[in-house]
């Protein structure tokens, strides 16, 4: 049976989401996961991309050009909480939908905008996407191997890990102080300044071969042989991160790894010639032996699993991190609550329907 009711800690909570792509449907999905009534503006004709990240939705066509359609948006508006967008600096202003006027109509909204380069700045109105955006935080530059170009790391970095998940915390945070002024706020979320924020660490951290973003170095680059991916007999790899001396001795005696490889873990002149050695000592089992002699152990280990089986593995499965909703196999809501949890739901055409419902103060 389709799952319609909203569960959650933001069950009350009415969203209006503008139909884009990348991070914005996915604040919307994580909103409407916990509890939120998200109500999706979509253009005439248009078919749903992604049946994951626009699960849950109330879905609405409309012409944002025509007279219609404008009083419906406005109607919507004028009693939400939130609205998400993700259109170039302008759009909505020109559309007759920007902060200015949307905020006098209801001073509660609060107005997530949700950009690669931000509201302004000399970039603002250029074209971009994930990768041109993590390029100019200094993120990009260090991932890859050595010598050879940035690796584009999907569009996990720029588009979710800067994006979506700072826009939603944005929200929830201008809801909190909502609670104390009564009043709503635009949250300009830039991907450009979420990326920067998650370099945080490697900003303030001081650079030696040990901790260096330098592409392919350092610790964490790929060159340390205790913090790396090997390849296994059959071809299936595996990721060790042993960098704590006492799990490294571990994964060393379990693996029975060369007596060479105990002295001098951190020095980084060891390490090319350590990880040929454990390179060496990977492919001599398949990966189902080492996951039997390695995983669960302090050894700091785990098979690298494709997408399309991490389902199956037995942590993912233990912990319910999949859900299976409609014949399709779902992420499941996160993060979890103990009282009220979050749930997979249908979306369905009746955004109309919503909106009216939310005009009558039900």
């Amino acid at each position: 049976m389709a799952e319609h009711a909203a569960h959650g800690p933001l069950t009350g909570l009415k969203v209006v989401e503008f139909q884009g792509i990348g991070p914005g449907p996915h604040v919307a999905m994580m909103l409407a996961d916990l509890g939120a009534e998200v109500v999706r503006i979509e253009r005439p004709g248009h078919q749903p991309m992604n049946p994951v990240v626009e699960r849950a939705r109330h879905r609405a066509a409309v012409d944002l050009k025509s007279e219609e359609g404008q009083r419906f948006v406005h109607q919507a508006l004028k009693h939400a909480d939130v609205l998400v967008e993700g259109f170039r600096p302008g759009v909505m202003e020109r559309l007759g939908l920007g902060p200015d006027v949307l905020l006098e109509a209801n001073p509660r909204l609060v107005y997530a905008r949700m950009t690669g380069w931000g509201q302004d700045g000399p970039l603002a109105q250029a074209a971009g996407h994930d990768l041109n955006y993590i390029a100019i935080t200094g993120a990009l530059d260090s991932i890859g191997a050595k010598g050879e170009l940035p690796i584009p790391p999907q569009n996990l970095v720029g588009d979710f890990g800067g994006g979506s998940m700072y826009c939603a915390m944005g929200i929830l945070a201008a809801l909190y102080e909502r609670e104390r002024s009564g009043r709503g706020q635009v949250v300009d979320a830039a991907i450009v300044d979420g990326v920067t924020s998650l370099m945080s660490f490697f900003y303030g951290q001081p650079h030696s071969a040990l901790r260096t973003t330098t592409r392919g170095a350092g610790l964490l680059g790929g060159a340390a042989h205790f913090y790396r991916c090997y390849t296994c007999a059959d071809g299936k790899e595996v990721s060790v991160g042993a960098i704590e001396p006492q799990f490294y001795a571990e994964l060393l005696q379990r693996a029975d790894a060369p007596e060479e490889l105990r002295e001098g873990q951190m020095n980084p002149a060891n390490w090319d010639d350590y990880t040929e050695k454990l390179a060496a000592l990977f492919k001599t089992k398949p990966q189902a032996e080492w996951i039997e002699l390695l995983e669960g152990t302090d050894a700091c280990f785990a098979p690298v699993v494709p997408l399309d089986e991490a389902k199956d593995h037995p942590h993912m499965k233990a912990r319910g991190a999949f859900v299976e909703h409609g014949g399709r196999s779902h992420t499941a809501p996160a993060p979890r609550f103990d009282r009220t949890p979050g749930t997979i739901r249908d979306s369905a055409q009746d955004g109309e329907e919503v909106v009216a419902r939310w005009s009558q103060g039900s």
